[in-house]
């Protein structure tokens, strides 16, 4: 049994004959790399992983004190993963807030939408270590731990795609996962565009997570070998070259022209190597941001509640070691 933490901690001994199963829980809602960085620690830790996803409230203290992980401490099966900093739904969810402005939707224009967002990870008397998180610093050792390290293997097809990978979802990994099934032994290298290429071909204030934190969400897919960071807008004669790719693969939503106006798929499609690919889920990132606009007074009371419920718990807390001292 194990969850999300702030500190990790070593497993002890476990009988040699059988599996050790884990399971760990949460909310996880909106998926992003901070949940893939739990769930790979968490399966490092076992043989079989198990999964919980809550429906609400993913707090495992009481207001009281009480630890809900009480009974597995205390039988010496409870372990944590080291949290993930510079990330949490909660901050994303802020940072989509941020989009409800006139240019971006029909929501009238005069509304104070930082004072929306500046509710999220803030309580009235402090800033919860669950709900709050620091400044994402991008370093080698995270894209290390997210990597395959896989190259390239002889009879290998290098499939590349390429976009902005924005909110990493559902759809994005059904795209990826019927692209992985054209070949026998597909290698893909996924293309991320930098942001101000994003903004230009998406417009409004996308995208919502940056290339560093775009780059780790795809990573963590299994489909993805490779990840190109900052790739070229249009796919060229020496990428194609370079990478020796095979097939190169479009989802089914809108190719916007590069600059000049061409077709950024111009040159795999003179090679004949050019495949649309239709993932069969109509999930977007922009209906993901629809979804959170048109709710964000939902979102902001479920927030404070959630907050305010973590900050009693740190209070309580701290009530219970000064009473041992």
């Amino acid at each position: 049994m194990l969850r999300n933490g702030a500190a990790g901690s070593g497993g002890g001994p476990a009988a040699a004959n059988r599996p050790v199963r884990v399971w760990c829980d949460g909310c996880y809602d909106m998926v992003h790399y901070g949940h893939s960085n739990q769930l790979r620690q968490a399966r490092a830790m076992g043989d079989y992983l198990i999964v919980g996803v809550h429906t609400d409230d993913d707090i495992t203290l009481t207001v009281d004190g009480k630890d809900t992980y009480e009974e597995v401490k205390t039988a010496g099966r409870y372990r944590e993963c080291k949290r993930t900093q510079g990330v949490s739904t909660t901050d994303l969810v802020g940072r989509m807030l941020l989009m409800t402005k006139a240019h971006h939707s029909n929501i009238d224009e005069d509304l104070d939408c930082r004072k929306h967002t500046d509710n999220f990870g803030k309580g009235p008397k402090g800033r919860s270590p669950w709900t709050g998180v620091s400044q994402f610093l991008q370093t080698s050792q995270k894209i290390i731990q997210f990597a395959s390290g896989k190259e390239p293997q002889p009879g290998d097809t290098i499939i590349y795609v390429a976009g902005a990978f924005d909110l990493f979802h559902i759809g994005h990994v059904d795209f990826l996962e019927k692209v992985h099934q054209l070949a026998e032994k597909p290698y893909i290298i996924a293309g991320l565009h930098f942001d101000q290429e994003v903004n230009r071909y998406k417009g409004k204030n996308y995208p919502i997570m940056n290339i560093h934190e775009r780059t780790l969400s795809v990573l963590a897919c299994r489909y993805v070998s490779e990840v190109v960071i900052g790739a070229p807008y249009a796919v060229t004669a020496d990428l194609l070259d370079h990478f020796r790719v095979t097939l190169v693969c479009h989802g089914m939503t809108e190719v916007v022209p590069d600059k000049d106006g061409s077709d950024p798929y111009q040159e795999p499609k003179r090679r004949g190597i050019f495949q649309l690919v239709d993932s069969g889920s109509n999930l977007t990132t922009d209906l993901i941001v629809q979804r959170i606009i048109k709710n964000r007074l939902e979102f902001e009371a479920r927030n404070q509640k959630k907050e305010a419920k973590e900050l009693a718990v740190l209070e309580a807390m701290r009530r219970l070691e000064e009473e041992k001292h």
